[in-house]
């Protein structure tokens, strides 16, 4: 004992009172305690504590200092999950494992949100994950302020308990002396481990603050994040902007193309005056070469004359000849006789008076020959005058077919340009309706039949002819009192099938780009809705818009495989028939099956239509078909036209007594780029509305044309709720608009078909066809969406949507 207190250090003043005020046994434990801890060894051990918290303090300094220079690190999404995923390693009562691992948590959720922070590509997404992270890190601190209230509680006990083992030592040690050097040693262990523990509490009360401030960060964050999101809105506000640009760009492009169309129509009254000029030209050519016929037919025949004349010539010189050597021989023989025989007088006078009469003919013949050689000069002269206006006048007929070819040349421009300028007016006007999500309509009247028993003056359907409305706008007639109407594009009876779906290929074309398209036929019983998309298959001229897509989207497909694209192809077909679903592709369905059994009794499959979270549409139990080619598809329509249910009325000889939906699903992948695509195709031909009173039907056509009539009266009250943007759209009334709420209400490219009959007698269904699809084009679903995703790879996150 001895040498223990003389081995002891001094004392302070403060020291020796606090001993003073302590208990006997407290202070013989205390003196142990330095006893034990003299010298260099008991310095040693009574600063390791405060080492070990510098050290501690160190370790963050570095840790800080590291973060600092990661702070322009990139992380990868694998370290994002895995940041966010992390556990703690720590033992179960190690406490400050425990903290220094949420202290690096923390360190690493704080980078990893800088980073984000940083990233200004699709705040949406960004704002979203950090969100996320932010109520994990909130969550996490929750829990470890939970753990801190138990292992403080803990704490608490078992200081508690400490204490108890403290008093029942230091009875044991006033009852046992000899005990004394043990009980110190225990009894400083306890006292390190209490000091361990108010070092921990310490710690944990540190911690708990700084969990804290980062609460007051992730506040802060939550605050920038809702910046974030009012920059989000000024975006909007400038693409709002840019389409309010895009529609003056648009009105100046329409002004332009009206000047465009004003100089073609000035072009055109040029080129009906040249043609006018031309024809005048042509009928003086035409004339001038019949007066060069007449001409030439005239020195053919004076020619003839000539030739005619040469001869008599030929024979009067001859005969004139013959008559000199007469005469010659008549003279000798007169001189023979009046030397020989002396014949007397009269005979010479005859004689005398035969030759004179002969040199008077030979006289005349000769002014015959000089008046026809006058002619001849003179026909001549004519046939030369007549070749030179031949010529004068073919050389002005080619100066004006060059004319003429250069302005039909101009013309070419000219509709070349206006075709440019109507290209680009329906890129921009898709454009705009794409923005506006409006639904796109089309307006097809179909010709006079002659069964209608109407003539063609008494059509109820008119075109106007300005420049706004060419091509656009419609004008029936009822009563004597006009309705114009206006659509996206309106085919005349004289458009052929081609022509139609030219105008919606491109929209086909955005099915294998990823987007759902819908086109669907409306109208009245035998307006030319089932033409319009099925057209007749026998004939390749008259196919329907149906097997002309199908047809694009093959051959687009086997074009994009250069591109690198793979497409897989999946096709359903069904009807609805009285409300009822069947399937038209099932090898139960036979062309002489009863249409008014339901097949639902007869195969036992329940066909109940899903719209699942991306707004795709599937019917439960239906069959679907991979499809690789045309001639797979053509055999499914060939079956589906066969099952179809049709049924003859007073008003269509092959009426649709159902709504047919053509499905054709699109799976595509790029092995370069890892893009995938997702797109749906359908294309519906809706059953005709019917009269009651001018169908006739009667017994299942009267069940028939109620249920057509309910479910397109059903139509109806969807897109007038769709139109006054009423907050409850009723699709669930009808199993056709249940079909199409995707189509009518979600973010799919949507094309109506109004089809209208130009029969007088029907103008009262055209007219309600008009104005529902008028109201339909005024319809706003909401803008077209891509799907398009990435197939995950190694590469860095991107904080951008595709």
């Amino acid at each position: 004992m001895a040498s223990r207190i003389q081995n002891r250090p001094p004392r302070s003043p403060s020291s020796r009172k606090e001993l003073g005020d302590e208990n006997p046994l407290d202070k013989r434990r205390r003196l142990g305690a330095m006893g034990r801890g003299a010298g260099s060894t008991g310095t040693a051990r009574t600063r390791q504590p405060f080492a070990v918290v510098n050290n501690r303090q160190d370790v963050n300094t570095a840790a800080v200092a590291n973060a600092e220079e990661c702070s322009n690190h990139e992380f990868t999404k694998e370290e994002v999950e895995a940041i966010l995923n992390e556990k703690p390693k720590a033992k179960k009562f190690d406490l400050k494992a425990k903290y220094e691992h949420a202290a690096e948590h923390n360190k690493k959720l704080k980078l990893c949100v800088k980073w984000f922070q940083q990233c200004d590509e699709n705040h949406v997404i960004d704002a979203e994950k950090l969100k996320s992270s932010l109520e994990s890190a909130e969550k996490r601190c929750i829990d470890t302020e939970l753990e801190k209230k138990n292992k403080e509680e803990e704490l608490n006990t078992i200081i508690s308990e400490l204490r108890d083992n403290n008093a029942s030592l230091e009875e044991k040690l006033s009852k046992e002396v000899s005990e004394k050097l043990d009980a110190i040693d225990r009894h400083t262990s306890e006292n390190e481990a209490r000091v361990a523990a108010e070092k921990s509490v310490a710690s944990l009360t540190e911690e708990l603050e700084r969990a804290q401030q980062d609460i007051a960060a992730a506040n802060e964050r939550a605050a920038s994040l809702d910046n974030t999101h009012k920059r989000l809105q000024e975006y909007i506000l400038s693409l709002q902007q840019y389409n309010s640009k895009l529609i003056t760009d648009l009105e100046t492009v329409r002004e332009s193309l009206k000047r465009v169309e004003k100089e073609k129509l000035t072009i055109v009254e040029n080129l009906s005056t040249l043609r006018g000029h031309c024809s005048s030209l042509q009928e003086q050519l035409t004339l001038s070469r019949v007066s060069q016929d007449d001409a030439v037919n005239q020195k053919e025949t004076l020619a003839n004359e000539v030739k005619c004349l040469r001869g008599e010539l030929q024979q009067v010189r001859d005969d004139r000849d013959r008559q000199v050597s007469q005469v010659q021989a008549l003279s000798a023989e007169v001189t023979k006789y009046k030397e020989s025989t002396g014949k007397s007088l009269a005979e010479l006078d005859n004689l005398t008076t035969k030759s004179k009469s002969l040199e008077d003919t030979c006289s005349s013949q000769r002014e015959q020959i000089r008046i026809l050689e006058l002619q001849l000069a003179a026909a001549n002269e004519k046939l030369k005058m007549t070749d030179l206006s031949a010529s004068e006048t073919r050389m002005e007929y080619f100066e004006q077919k060059r004319i003429m070819k250069e302005l039909q040349d101009r013309l070419a421009d000219m509709e070349h340009k206006l075709i440019d300028g109507e290209n680009l007016r329906k890129k921009l006007h898709n454009t705009i309706l794409e923005l506006k999500g409006n639904i796109r309509v089309f307006c097809r009247v179909r010709p006079l039949l002659p069964d209608d028993g109407a003539a063609a003056e008494d059509a109820i359907v008119s075109y106007p002819t300005s420049t706004e409305s060419l091509g656009r706008g419609v004008d029936l007639i009822q009563s004597g009192q006009k309705y114009p109407f206006t659509f996206d594009k309106v085919f005349n009876h004289e458009a052929s099938q081609q022509d139609v779906f030219v105008e919606i290929s491109q929209l086909v074309q955005s099915a294998l780009d990823g987007y759902k398209v819908c086109i669907f036929a409306y109208g009245q019983t035998g307006s030319g809705k089932t033409y319009t998309m099925m057209g007749r298959p026998e004939a390749s001229e008259q196919k329907g818009l149906i097997p002309r897509s199908l047809e694009q989207i093959f051959q687009s497909s086997q074009a994009l495989r250069a591109q690198g694209w793979k497409y897989k192809m999946q096709a359903s077909m069904l009807e609805i028939y009285n409300e009822t679903i069947r399937d038209l592709l099932s090898n139960n369905r036979s062309s002489g099956s009863d249409p008014t059994r339901p097949e639902n009794s007869v195969s036992g499959k329940q066909y109940t239509i899903k719209h699942d979270a991306n707004g795709n549409t599937y019917v439960s139990d239906l069959t679907i078909v991979d499809v690789s080619s045309i001639s797979e598809i053509s055999s499914l329509l060939r079956q589906a036209a066969q099952s179809r249910s049709v049924g003859r009325t007073q008003m269509n000889e092959q009426s649709s007594r159902s709504h047919m939906v053509f499905t054709l699903r699109i799976s595509g992948i790029n092995e370069s780029t890892e893009q995938q695509v997702q797109g749906v195709l359908n294309l519906i031909d809706l059953a005709g509305s019917e009269r009651l009173s001018r169908s006739g039907a009667t017994g299942d056509r009267l069940k028939e044309t109620q249920a057509i009539n309910k479910s397109l009266s059903c139509l109806s009250d969807v897109i007038f709720a769709l139109a006054k943007k009423e907050d409850h759209v009723p699709f669930r009334n009808s199993k056709l608009t249940y079909l199409l709420q995707p189509c009518l209400g979600g973010d799919s490219k949507t094309l109506m078909f109004v089809n209208v009959s130009p029969d007088p007698s029907s103008v009262g269904e055209s007219l309600c066809s008009l104005r529902f699809a008028a109201r339909v084009n005024a319809c706003e679903i909401g803008v077209p969406r891509r799907q398009m995703t990435l197939r995950p790879t190694d590469s860095r996150l991107s904080c951008g949507g595709s």
